[in-house]
């Protein structure tokens, strides 16, 4: 039986460590901007979609749609300080370079029927701009087989946090907005996934292009 919730102790993490640290950051240092709060259904599974341009990106969506997000990370990640635990607090969880799909895919379904948001990123991997391009059909796949809406989230200005050479986060301007859930595909017929990647892609996409 599906669950309602992530469990109790991760929603009493994930609340501490957003309201002492990564929201008033995102405020404060950031000057972030977010619009669509009102879109969050905060209860049930649900797939949260995003452009990505920076490893801030997962901390960020969750602490814009106002509660945790369980994202496939690359496992070098948790081996970052500070972001490593900031990430796991949030769900994520460590996928190996070149393991198979198979195993990820039971993953992030095993986190829907606890009752998780699953945060995937459209494209795969982070572009240079944050727009897509090449979106994939993975979260396409994952709503159909688990029958769980999307929740599409565009992120402006990530792309700029980091400079090629710097470890130091720039304190750029970031803006996110999320959009209105998106039914989830009633099959997984590879046309339907097709059409319903592009059609969160497009979402996400004219978001972004409203910039700040």
């Amino acid at each position: 039986m599906t669950r309602e919730r992530e469990p109790f102790i991760s929603l009493a993490l994930y609340y501490a460590f957003k309201w002492s640290v990564v929201s008033p950051t995102l405020h404060t240092y950031f000057r972030i901007k977010i619009y669509g709060v009102e879109n969050v259904p905060q209860t049930g599974p649900l797939l949260v979609v995003s452009n990505h341009a920076s490893y801030f990106d997962p901390p960020i969506v969750s602490n814009c749609v106002r509660r945790p997000v369980a994202y496939m990370a690359k496992e070098e990640l948790f081996k970052v300080p500070v972001l490593a635990q900031a990430i796991k607090l949030y769900g994520a969880y460590p996928v190996s370079r070149g393991s198979a799909d198979r195993a990820a895919i039971r993953a992030a379904l095993e986190c829907l029927d606890n009752g998780w948001a699953v945060g995937v990123f459209l494209e795969g991997t982070r572009t240079p701009d944050g727009r897509i391009t090449d979106p994939k059909k993975g979260a396409a796949l994952l709503a159909g087989k688990a029958k769980v809406p999307f929740l599409p989230v565009s992120l402006w200005g990530t792309d700029k946090i980091l400079q090629p050479g710097s470890s130091l986060p720039r304190a750029v301007p970031i803006t996110v907005r999320i959009g209105k859930v998106i039914d989830a595909p009633s099959s997984t017929n590879k046309q339907e996934l097709e059409a319903m990647t592009q059609k969160c892609a497009t979402v996400i996409n004219e978001m972004h292009d409203l910039g700040r």
